[in-house]
């Protein structure tokens, strides 16, 4: 349904610094790289590009979508908690933390803001809960 997924940066370097980060944990990398963006896909299929940083066409600023949320899957709660650790630790935001959202879920979610204020959240479905 989805063919990929863009977000906004006005400084790539930054934004290549936390997106490295938080992807590798979830089995994503850098495939491609030029002065406009930055494209990530899955080790296991490095053609398949799901996921681009991207200066804004128009050259105007970047700004981030209120309500707007991009959220990747998470293959076990190391990566997940290595997400968000990392994800902190690499210029973005704590914006909730590793747990289940709704009661009686065995699904854990955590939450960060990127450098330019974008929601990026993981989950993973947790056995244990």
């Amino acid at each position: 349904m989805i063919g990929y997924v863009m977000v906004g940066s006005s400084d790539l370097d930054r934004s290549v610094t936390f997106y490295d980060a938080i992807l590798a944990p979830l089995g994503l990398t850098q495939v491609d790289r030029n002065e406009s963006y930055v494209a990530y896909a899955p080790e296991t299929d490095l053609d398949a590009v799901e996921f681009y940083v991207t200066l804004p066409y128009d050259g105007g600023k970047c700004t981030f979508g209120n309500g707007t949320m991009i959220a990747f899957a998470a293959p076990t709660m190391e990566a997940l908690d290595q997400f968000h650790v990392v994800g902190q630790q690499s210029g973005g935001t704590d914006e909730g933390a590793l747990g289940p959202r709704e009661e009686g879920s065995n699904i854990c979610y955590g939450y960060l803001r990127d450098p330019e204020g974008n929601k990026i959240c993981a989950y993973c479905a947790d056995p244990n809960m």
